[in-house]
């Protein structure tokens, strides 16, 4: 499996996520600092401050968790599908979406998800249940799994506009998403899914065996691959 890397856009929203954290803490400081005065504006700017620091901490949670940890999402899907035969490529933040494989099984858009505890697809509600997880992590560390449906939708209306763009015509073959969970502390159980949904480790198995029962043409492969990026990105 050939492997294209966007290594300067993860150096520098690790930065992001590491400037940001710091900013934060400066900010809080500052505006506990000013709480404590009794000047007529000291209120005013410990709120300003403290809502302020609030607001960067969450953006360096959410480059923190993303770009800042190892492994990183694109780190377990990379470690997940090694073994994968030299046909198939895989892109990471390189090609409008964040993960992309391109290969004998198809187009894949794949979406990571990092939270804990099981998933389950409810058929009645047609939504995916996250059960088990810490609430605080949820709601302050960001660990939520969202709108799942959502971010099918989205990026594969992104990846089918960059390919479009990049083969100036819309994508031959059907462009597919699977839910990626890269937490090793996660039990998944929703084969009635309507996208497949899978850990981590069960990726690379899923995909060989997509490629035997629906396997698409390496001619169509070939030629998406040709224009799409051939080296990894650095700085």
């Amino acid at each position: 499996m050939k492997i294209v890397t966007n290594q300067k856009l993860i150096e520098r929203n690790k930065k992001i996520g590491q400037y940001t954290s710091i900013g934060s803490l400066v900010i809080l400081l500052a505006g506990l600092y000013f709480s404590f005065q009794s000047t007529a504006y000291s209120i005013v700017i410990a709120f300003s401050a403290l809502l302020l620091g609030f607001i960067l901490s969450q953006v360096g949670i959410y480059f923190g968790t993303r770009w800042g940890r190892s492994p990183r999402p694109d780190e377990v899907i990379t470690a997940s599908l090694k073994g994968l035969e030299e046909k198939y490529t895989l892109y990471h933040y390189l090609t409008g979406v964040s993960h992309l494989l391109v290969g004998p099984a198809g187009i894949w858009v794949l979406i990571p998800y990092a939270v804990k505890g099981m998933i389950t697809y409810d058929e009645k509600k047609e939504r995916w249940k996250h059960k088990g997880g810490s609430i605080y992590l949820k709601i302050f560390a960001q660990e939520g799994m969202g709108r799942p449906d959502l971010d099918i939708e989205n990026d594969v209306a992104e990846a089918r506009k960059y390919i479009k763009k990049m083969t100036e015509g819309e994508p031959v073959l059907p462009i597919q998403a699977a839910l990626i969970f890269v937490n090793d502390k996660i039990t998944v159980d929703a084969a009635n899914a309507p996208a497949p949904t899978l850990a981590a480790g069960k990726i690379k198995d899923f995909f060989r065996r997509k490629a035997k029962e629906e396997p698409v043409s390496m001619e169509i492969i070939k030629n998406i691959q040709a224009v799409l990026p051939k080296d990894t990105v650095t700085v």
